[in-house]
């Protein structure tokens, strides 16, 4: 046997093999660590991950080619179905309205066009048109008002989206070109039947349409940390496998930073936000009484929020990520709908639990009731309608970001003191991650290489000695990965806010 003592070297100085053979793997430290690390991997169990090659930049980029008759793709390359509508005597005729989402600061744009006679009744055609359209949208989004008109909607008053904080304005007369889109994803009977492409017995250039492309973009950063041990801490700690576990625990830690940053992101980027109860604004989520959690009245999440979402989700066109469950031949098998996938925190879970559905039966189905006959993502809780429960414990939240806390004494949701020290509601989400919706540099490896680097420098070895460390009794771990998100259909991309009962 080698007298070389290095249980990381497989051989002796000269070259020779030990005569007792293969010594300890220092890889399979990361490949364990690895698998532990995967199995708490919510998030990134979703994406499509992407290997970034060298000398390629810091960005991640792609085009996205808009439907023609998406409401997006508006354009100057051709003309509406109705021929120059839109223009009298040279003058625009067209009436613009924005509405910025003030979660997001995404610019929603309404627009409406006039007949074309004369330019004042045609104005004033386009900017009713153009206010009905605005109206119709954020009815749409479950926004109500006395009257249902643009000024109260624009407006401060309560349960419209002005309130809610949407800033309205008047566009330019150039924000909005009027060519290249048909009908724009209306289902409106009138306007599409206006818009349907019909051409003359002598044609004619009429029609045209135009495509557009936008390019979507998201940035690399690096990220790491590092952790310090003395050649003692080795020699004389009671555990014999410490460096295994300091490696393990790196792995871990940086899987979860990873995942936390992906969290965040899909969070922000969400392009549907819906609000719990009668709430309009996070701000005005407001918890209650034991009773009036199950009465309805807090702001608690309820099965008509979770179909409502669904449908939207539905309108958005985004694919469903399970197919039908239809059960086995297992005792108590349940069949559940083809569905997506919704993350929670642990402290959703007495709320969806005791949901009832529309006739007053219970709405929630356990994951045990049908994961035999099915594949389970990993986390999964159960399903209610169209979605598929993940229980993330690191699931973040808006803390002390709802309405003022009343009655302590017989608040039933949770709360925690601002930065001011008032008690207020905390805010938590849910989120769908619809299919196809992002993409991440992935952290995990792909069986032949690995998504981050690690550095060991032993204590006693040449490169730990330093003007520092002189004696080279210190030896440092480090580790470092890059991370990188890309949004590709913010509308696949949902989140729910609501308060959650203790």
């Amino acid at each position: 046997m080698s007298d070389f003592t290095d249980p990381h070297i497989y051989g002796d100085i000269s070259g020779d093999n030990s005569t007792i053979g293969s010594q300890l793997n220092k890889f399979s430290f990361y490949k364990k660590s690895l698998v532990e690390a995967a199995k708490e991997s919510y998030f990134g169990q979703m994406a499509d991950v992407r290997s970034m090659p060298k000398n390629m930049g810091k960005k991640i980029k792609q085009y996205h080619y808009l439907p023609i008759l998406d409401e997006r793709n508006i354009n100057d390359q051709g003309i509406n179905a109705q021929g120059h509508l839109g223009q009298a005597n040279g003058v625009p005729t067209k009436y613009v309205v924005s509405a910025t989402n003030p979660e997001s600061g995404a610019i929603m744009y309404f627009a409406g066009y006039g007949a074309p006679s004369t330019y004042t009744s045609s104005l004033a055609g386009a900017k009713l048109q153009a206010e009905g359209n605005a109206v119709a949208y954020f009815l749409q989004l479950g926004f109500s008002t006395t009257s249902d008109t643009y000024a109260e909607f624009s407006g401060a008053t309560a349960g419209g989206p002005g309130n809610a904080g949407w800033v309205f304005a008047i566009a330019d007369a150039g924000a909005l070109p009027d060519h290249g889109n048909l009908y724009g994803s209306s289902k409106d009977i009138g306007t599409i039947q206006g818009k349907i492409p019909a051409l003359s017995e002598a044609g004619g250039r009429i029609n045209r349409v135009g495509m557009k492309r936008i390019e979507l973009e998201g940035k690399i950063e690096k990220f790491g940390f590092f952790d310090e041990y003395s050649q003692e801490s080795m020699d004389f700690d009671s555990d014999a496998d410490l460096e295994m576990h300091i490696t393990s625990e790196s792995v871990k830690a940086a899987n979860e930073i990873n995942e936390d940053q992906l969290q965040i992101d899909l969070l922000i980027a969400a392009g549907v936000i819906r609000y719990t109860g009668n709430a309009t604004a996070t701000t005005e989520l407001t918890g209650g009484t034991a009773a009036e959690v199950v009465d309805g009245t807090a702001d608690v999440v309820s099965y008509d929020d979770l179909v409502k979402l669904g449908i939207e989700l539905d309108n958005n066109r985004t694919p469903k990520n399970t197919t039908v469950i239809s059960g086995s031949r297992m005792v108590d098998t349940k069949v559940i709908n083809a569905a997506r996938y919704m993350y929670m925190g642990s402290e959703m879970q007495p709320s969806v639990m005791r949901m009832k559905d529309y006739h007053g039966d219970k709405a929630f189905l356990a994951v045990a009731q049908y994961a035999s006959a099915g594949n389970v993502a990993r986390g999964e809780f159960g399903a209610i309608d169209a979605f598929r429960l993940i229980v993330v414990p690191e699931m973040m939240k808006w803390a002390a970001s709802g309405a003022a806390v009343g009655d302590t004494a017989t608040e039933a949701c949770h709360y925690s003191a601002d930065s001011a020290g008032n008690l207020k509601m905390d805010v938590f989400p849910m989120l769908v991650v619809g299919d196809g919706s992002f993409t991440t540099i992935g952290f995990q490896t792909d069986g032949k290489t690995v998504k981050f680097k690690i550095k060991h420098v032993k204590p006693g070895s040449d490169t730990s000695y330093s003007r520092d460390d002189p004696y080279g009794e210190t030896g440092f771990y480090s580790i470092k990965w890059y991370y990188g998100t890309m949004i590709l259909r913010a509308e696949r991309i949902a989140v729910i806010k609501t308060v959650a009962e203790l």
